[in-house]
């Protein structure tokens, strides 16, 4: 899919972020976009800004957690568009908790939101974009290539989507079925996910957060530039930023032994409130 012009892209998480620098860009490109979010403040901005370009833009409220809401959106966006070229399973939420601090009901959250929505993504859209000859892209995350303290959470939603989406490319090309699969893995991108993150309440998160946008400097756009070429190359892996191809190499090069180079590293100032885990 090397031209994007007249094409029928799907983005879910297009409210802010990576998901709403897709939908700019591809719109710009001349794609027809159908955009979804849970923030609908977010997503009619999206959609303003996609607006008046070449490409035809239409917003939808979805919670992709939802799997009888996502499989219906599908329909929906057939019977809007007739067809579906590329998708792109974006919508991402994170969960700053160690494993013994953290509740079940954010563990539940963040992999009902980061992995299951990208199953449900898939499985709703793999028929059209099976009679398209389409693409689809899931975005993992590097936390899908190494793991991180404070992130288990996530980090068990971005292995299993990477796992998930390398094992869905090779039944596709075992079958002979003609859709590329790309799983993207940005590092650090300046982005809402920080900001909208939960926590477990019992460490300084506001410094995290400060340090994080201190040291970001790839933007939404520079990623969704990226994942486009690469989509049009057919990578099955997208690495986004210098930190994510570090990471890749480090875990190559050292196998399971690339935790220890790093440990100690990403420790913030404790303030215990009392909370026990749950």
């Amino acid at each position: 899919m090397r031209d994007f012009t007249d094409r029928v892209a799907v983005v879910t998480g297009a409210g802010s972020g990576i998901g709403r620098a897709l939908a700019v860009e591809l719109a710009a490109r001349g794609a027809r976009l159908a955009v979804s979010d849970v923030d609908d403040e977010g997503l009619r901005e999206t959609v303003r800004r996609c607006a008046g370009r070449d490409g035809q833009v239409r917003g939808y409220r979805l919670d992709v957690s939802d799997r009888a809401a996502v499989l219906a959106h599908a329909e929906r966006v057939e019977g809007d568009f007739g067809c579906a070229d590329l998708v792109v399973n974006n919508a991402g939420v994170t969960l700053l908790a160690s494993v013994s601090d953290g509740t079940w009901e954010d563990l539940e959250w963040v992999m009902n939101v980061d992995f299951w929505g990208v199953v449900h993504g898939t499985r709703a859209f793999l028929p059209l974009l099976t009679a398209s000859r389409g693409h689809l892209v899931n975005v993992s995350s590097v936390l899908g290539l190494a793991g991180a303290p404070m992130q288990s959470g996530y980090n068990a939603a971005k292995f299993a989507v990477r796992g998930f989406t390398e094992a869905v490319a090779q039944e596709l090309r075992a079958d002979g079925v003609p859709v590329g699969v790309s799983c993207v893995h940005p590092g650090r991108i300046r982005t809402n996910i920080m900001r909208n993150a939960r926590n477990d309440g019992l460490r300084d998160y506001q410094a995290v957060r400060e340090h994080f946008e201190r040291s970001v400097d790839v933007t939404a756009e520079h990623a969704a530039r990226a994942i486009l070429r690469g989509v049009a190359r057919n990578r099955a892996r997208i690495l986004v930023g210098a930190d994510a191809y570090r990471t890749e190499i480090l875990t190559r090069l050292l196998g399971p032994w690339y935790p220890r180079p790093a440990a100690g590293r990403g420790r913030r100032p404790v303030t215990s409130t009392g909370r026990r885990p749950r």
